[in-house]
């Protein structure tokens, strides 16, 4: 199966890529898929993980198909064959 990946903002420009195409097994999740991009790209962990509390979600907008993750099953969302997952830098400030 299948799996395109795409980058947005910094995180295109750490990876030096708009897109990549992953191959997963049918149990694989989005959390799976970040491991596999970080192994595949380790340049992106310190970007697309908040080290305090290893989870993505504080620094990156996750879309499955163009739906926000935290609407489905979280990091623990199933991916399917051809799915599109993109992230998306968040920016904070003050």
């Amino acid at each position: 199966m299948e799996v395109t990946v795409r980058f947005v903002g910094v995180f295109r420009s750490i990876s030096g890529k708009k897109e990549l195409t992953i191959k997963f097994r049918e149990t694989d999740t989005v959390k799976t898929a970040i491991m596999k991009i970080i192994e595949e790209l380790p340049g992106l962990k310190r970007a697309l993980i908040d080290p305090g509390l290893e989870d993505p979600r504080p620094n990156t907008l996750i879309l499955l198909n163009g739906r926000e993750i935290s609407v489905l099953n979280g990091l623990e969302t199933v991916l399917k064959d051809e799915d599109e997952v993109v992230f998306v830098p968040v920016l904070h400030g003050g």
